[in-house]
């Protein structure tokens, strides 16, 4: 049976309580939102929906609720949701299967035929839905979890940050070696929360956006970053599957 706040397009509720995560980030997340800096994002969000704002998408810890992070192999950052009605389902690049591609997926989903000859998704299921990814354990994390509609970046400053550093940095402290994905310079900024003694591969790149992803001076297309990953899970235990 399908889950029917899914269905759903925007936020709700500026209640966390209603964003379900899993058991293993509950702790972190509530002491954020118990803190000053949470406190203060849950006020602005709630004084955007009052003034009648559209916000995306409807369930901002979707990533932290569909990988745990005991389950945490690879993480890819991304900078905030997409800001068009019905495309942001609260992971990193990802898209609602039927949505017509954003064209930084596109070419993420080039670049993972060029590397490993993965096909890309049949349309309009999943389409660009990277759900799967998530289940089987790739982080698809923005930095800021929400946007306003036609407006990006509009959430920027207002308190995510704050958690999705956390996040990153708990899983950077964790025991087990994982691969970050940094593309673009928004992304590589987080490199400094991630120390460099945990035995992590962290693996940079310009952003896939068609405005970067051919130029210097590390191409996205052709940066060979889910072969490296594939080949470093490899060594250390099993791969990503990303089919």
């Amino acid at each position: 049976m399908n889950d029917p706040q899914t269905t759903l397009t925007q936020l709700q509720s500026a209640d966390p309580a209603d964003w379900p995560v899993a058991p293993g980030w509950q702790p972190l997340v509530q002491d954020f939102f118990a803190g000053a800096a949470g406190c203060k994002l849950l006020g602005f969000l709630q004084a955007r929906l009052n003034a009648g704002a559209t916000i995306f998408p409807p369930r901002p810890l979707r990533a932290l609720e569909l990988t745990a992070p005991e389950d945490v192999r690879v993480v890819i950052l991304g900078q905030d949701p997409y800001h068009g009605r019905g495309q942001a389902e609260g992971l990193a690049f990802s898209v609602a299967p039927g949505v017509p591609l954003p064209p930084s997926l596109r070419n993420i989903f080039k670049e993972l035929q060029r590397d490993l000859g993965t096909p890309p998704p049949a349309f309009p299921q999943p389409g660009g839905s990277l759900v799967k990814w998530a289940a089987n354990g790739v982080l698809l994390l923005n930095t800021t979890l929400t946007v306003e509609e036609g407006q990006p970046a509009s959430h920027a400053g207002k308190g995510w940050e704050v958690l999705t550093d956390a996040v990153i940095r708990h899983v950077a402290q964790g025991q087990r070696p994982v691969v970050f994905m940094l593309w673009g310079s928004h992304a590589q900024s987080k490199r400094a929360v991630i120390p460099g003694d945990r035995g992590h591969l962290v693996l940079t790149a310009n952003h896939p956006s068609p405005l970067s992803a051919l130029r210097p001076p590390v191409p996205f297309i052709g940066c060979g970053h889910f072969g490296q990953a594939r080949a470093f899970r490899q060594a250390h235990e099993a791969p990503i599957a990303t089919d």
